[in-house]
C-alpha cells in the first residue's frame, strides 16, 4: 500500500460520497418536514436509473441531459405517492407508515423484475472511459460529473429552502406545522411538494450513477442503507448535514476497503453509525427537537 494507492482510494471515496449525499438529501428532506422514513427511496432511485437507461438506449439522449426528463418525472411520481398513499396515513402509528413505504418498495422492485427482468444492464457512453490524471492519480470523468451534480443540486436545494418563499413555507411546516396553518400555509400542498423533491433527488442520484453502475431492480438497496447512515450522521432534516455526512461516509468506505478484507469494508461505516447514535444522536447538524 503506497501513497498513490491511498490518495487514489480517498479521492474515489470523496467523489462517491457526493452521490451518497444526494440520495440522503432526499431522505432527510422528507423526514425533516413529514417525519416519515421512506423505505421506498431506493426503489425510486432505481426507477431513475431505468428511465435514464431507456432514454439513452432508445432515444440516444445523453445520460446527463436525461435529467431534464428524470427530475420532473420522479417529482410527479413522488407527488402521486404522497397524495394517494402517504397522506391517508399521516396520523397513523409510525409502524403503519414504515410498512406502507416498505410495501411500495417491494411493489416497485417486483414490477421492475416483471417488466425488465432481473438481468443487469450496463450503460455505455463515449466518455465512460475518460480519465484525467494528476501525477499518478486518475480522476474518472463520470465520477467527477456525478459529484458535480450532487454539489449543484445540494446547493440549489439549500438555496430554495433558505432564500425563497417556498423554502420558508417548507421550513415553517417542518418546525411549527400548527403555526404554519394559522399563517395561511397550505400544509397538504407543502407535503406534496416536499415528497416530490425527495423523490426527484432519488431520481437525480440514479441518473448520476447510471453511467458507471449496473442497473437492476434491486440496485437501490445497495445505496439506500448507506444513505440512512448518512442521514443519521448529518442530522435528520439537515441538507448541509446530509452533504457533509455523505462525504464522510464515502471516505470511511474507502478507508475500510483499504484496511479490511472486501466483505468487511463497511464495518468502519457502521462503527461511525453506532458511535453517532450513542454520543450525538441528533447528528452533526441536527436540531435538538428533531
Amino acid at each position: 500500500m503506497n501513497l498513490t494507492f491511498v490518495l487514489q482510494s480517498l479521492l474515489n471515496g470523496f467523489l462517491m460520497g457526493g452521490v451518497y449525499s444526494l440520495i440522503a438529501i432526499g431522505l432527510t428532506v422528507i423526514f425533516g418536514v413529514m417525519k416519515i422514513i421512506n423505505f421506498a427511496h431506493g426503489a425510486l432511485m432505481m426507477l431513475g436509473m431505468y428511465l435514464t437507461f431507456f432514454l439513452v438506449s432508445m432515444l440516444h439522449v445523453d445520460p446527463y441531459l436525461s435529467i431534464l426528463i428524470v427530475l420532473p418525472s420522479l417529482f410527479l411520481i413522488g407527488v402521486i405517492f404522497q397524495k394517494l398513499l402517504i397522506a391517508p396515513i399521516m396520523n397513523a402509528p409510525e409502524h403503519n407508515q414504515l410498512f406502507l413505504t416498505l410495501g411500495v418498495q417491494l411493489f416497485l422492485q417486483n414490477m421492475a423484475v416483471f417488466l425488465w427482468t432481473p438481468d443487469y444492464r450496463i450503460m455505455r457512453t463515449h466518455y465512460g472511459n475518460i480519465n484525467y490524471y494528476i501525477g499518478d492519480i486518475s480522476i474518472s470523468l463520470v465520477h467527477l460529473l456525478a459529484f458535480g451534480m450532487a454539489v449543484f443540486f445540494a446547493l440549489v436545494l439549500y438555496l430554495i429552502l433558505h432564500k425563497t418563499d417556498l423554502g420558508r413555507a417548507i421550513r415553517a411546516s417542518s418546525e411549527q406545522p400548527v403555526g404554519a396553518r394559522l399563517m395561511g400555509i397550505n400544509i397538504k400542498r407543502i407535503f406534496w411538494i416536499t415528497f416530490g423533491i425527495g423523490a426527484a433527488c432519488a431520481g437525480v442520484a440514479g441518473t448520476a450513477v447510471a453511467p458507471f453502475f449496473p442497473i437492476y431492480p434491486y440496485v437501490g438497496d445497495v445505496f439506500v442503507l448507506t444513505a440512512y447512515v448518512v442521514v443519521v450522521l448529518g442530522g435528520m432534516g439537515s441538507v448541509l448535514g446530509a452533504f457533509v455526512g455523505g462525504i464522510i461516509i464515502g471516505l470511511a468506505d474507502s478507508i475500510g476497503a483499504m484496511i479490511l478484507p472486501g466483505a468487511m469494508k463497511s464495518i468502519l461505516t457502521f462503527i461511525i453509525f453506532i458511535l453517532i447514535l450513542l454520543f450525538k444522536p441528533n447528528g452533526l447538524f441536527g436540531r435538538r427537537n428533531a
